[in-house]
This record gives C-alpha cells, structure tokens and sequence, in this order.
C-alpha cells in the first residue's frame, strides 16, 4: 500500500488538479494507494478545496491543523496517519511531477529504505539555484551524505524510516540525512521540475540562514546525542589542560622569584581553567538528561491538529 503525504498551505487552486494527477499515475500501478492531505494552517480556501476531494473520493484524508506550524509539523502529522508501508512525500504545488512517483517506487524496490528526488533541471529563479547548490555542497561534505538536492519535495520512504524520525522545527529538509545517521540506504533520482504555475514561494533569503542553524543542530544530534560528554567533555579537557599549563608556567616563574601578578598569561589560564570546567560540568548535565531521553515522550504533537477527515472506507482503494 502507498500513501502519498501532501503538505499544503495556501494552495487552493492546486488541490484538485493534483489529486487527480496522483490518481493518474498511482492507478495503473494496481496497488492500494492513499492521499493524505495535512492543511497547514491556510487561510485561502485550501480547505474548502481539499473537503471537496475527501467528499468526491474514496482514499483521501485531510489533516487540518490548528494554525501554520510549518512544513516539518505538517509532514509528521501526515506521516502519524500515513497507513501504507510505503509513503511518498510531494509538495502542493504542483511543481513535482506526480508522474516520477513510479520512478521513486522502483528505485525503492532495488532496495533502498529513502529515495530522493533531484530537481537536476530546476525551473526557480537563478538566485535560488545558486545559494541552493552551495548549501547541498555544504551539507553533503560535512554530513558524507551527498546530495544534489536535499530538499526536494518529492521522496519515497519505507514507513519504518518515517516512523523512525522525528522532525520538528524545519528539520524536514534534512530527513535524508537524518536517516543515513540512522544506518539507513539513502539514494536520489532525478525527477522533472515543473515551473510554478499558482501562487508565490514563501521561501527567502533568511531560508538558508536558517537551515545553516537547523545542519548544525542535525549534526551535533547525529554525531553527539548520545555521548554529549564527547564534545562537550572534549572541549572541556582541552580548554583545561592549556589552562594548566599556563599556570604551571608561571608557577614556576614565580617559585624562580619573578612577579607574576602583572601578566595577561594568569588571566587567561585561570579563564581557560574555569571555562573547562564549565564544559566539563555541562557534558555530565547533557548525559544525565540524555540518559532519560528515550523514557520521556516530550509534547504529544497529537495536539497540534485540530480535527481529521478519514476515508469513508477504511482500506483505501483506487478510485
């Protein structure tokens, strides 16, 4: 079974003429398929449009959630009412082809857990391709995942992945490298990029600058979460074992009768003594939290949706 996970946000006039384009592609598959369309928070009439494709079909559900949380919470709340072993993730408005969908599907067979689409012709503005490739370049180096485009809408996962990851803030552009760290396959596929045809892209300058912050947040987890007292431990022993040296020196200078009371070099062996501890201390806090992480469920992000449109029937067909 295939369920196709569809973000949506002020995409009124792309709804429809998407559902049908997915029904197109996914029918002669002869394969239970499902949509799930997760209305993050529009304030056009994307709801209306998407209430109108539950009423006309047999495999759809709608998510509405309670206000715009972004793409990442989206994404989550249609992966948690997802019930296919596969899901395919594309976005709303209708610049991924839902034709490639069969593509992906092969590739995942091959026996691959994530396939990626890449947008290889990409129908945006030069100013986003350019900044887009240094920051694929970027990531694919530091992370050893490499990636043309990381954040392409349209993806294949096997459930397991999805179920697997938990994405919050804008942690959705890095799911493929999220589940390489989880020892998972990760390839890509070029796909057909369509230019946009409805609406404007939300996405600017400031875009990049946040997904820099977001990188480092996936790669200290990657790398870290588990042993926090690593890096943070690391730094700590480092930062301290300069600090004592400095100090030992001038211990020495001062046992030989020479003042030291006047020299930068007692500031800062004292600073870098204490700020070691400091990490040192912070390392031990970060285990200890990082101990009980697994037992702790965090904020139920159940709450975030407001009320859900299931399928008149509940083994989705094709329409």
């Amino acid at each position: 079974m295939i369920s196709v996970v569809v973000p949506v946000h002020d995409e009124e006039r792309s709804v429809e003429p998407l559902y049908e384009e997915l029904r197109r592609s996914l029918e002669p598959l002869e394969r239970p398929w499902e949509a799930v369309f997760v209305d993050d928070g529009s304030t056009d009439g994307s709801l209306g449009a998407l209430t109108r494709v539950h009423a006309a079909a047999r495999n759809v559900t709608v998510v509405r959630l309670r206000r715009n949380f972004g793409k990442a919470a989206a994404l989550a709340a249609g992966f948690r009412h997802a019930r296919g072993e596969v899901v395919v993730t594309i976005d709303a408005d209708l610049q991924d082809d839902p034709a490639e969908i069969p593509r992906l599907l092969a590739k995942l067979d091959e026996g691959f857990d994530l396939v990626s689409g890449w947008k290889a012709r990409r129908r945006d503005p030069l100013s986003r391709r350019i900044p887009s490739r240094i920051f694929n370049g970027v990531v694919g180096r530091v992370s050893g995942l490499r990636l043309h485009d990381l954040n392409c809408g349209l993806k294949a996962y096997r459930a397991e992945v999805v179920h697997n990851l938990r994405i919050y803030g804008e942690l959705h552009r890095f799911l493929p490298v999220l589940a390489h760290d989880r020892g998972y396959r990760v390839t890509e596929l070029p796909v057909n990029h369509r230019p946009r045809e409805h609406g404007r892209s939300r996405y600017g300058v400031e875009r990049y600058l946040r997904g820099f912050l977001d990188f480092l947040n996936v790669w200290f987890m990657g790398r870290y979460r588990h042993r926090p007292l690593h890096l943070f431990g690391g730094l700590g022993l480092t930062l301290g074992a300069i600090g004592t040296v400095l100090l030992t020196y001038l211990t020495v200078l001062k046992l030989s009768g020479e003042a030291i009371g006047h020299r930068p070099l007692l500031t800062l062996g004292v600073l870098l003594v204490v700020v070691g501890l400091q990490f040192f201390s912070l390392g031990l806090l970060s285990e200890l939290i990082t101990s009980h992480h697994e037992e702790r469920t965090g904020v139920a992000a159940d709450q975030q949706v407001e009320e859900v449109l299931v399928p008149r029937v509940r083994e989705p067909v094709s329409r």
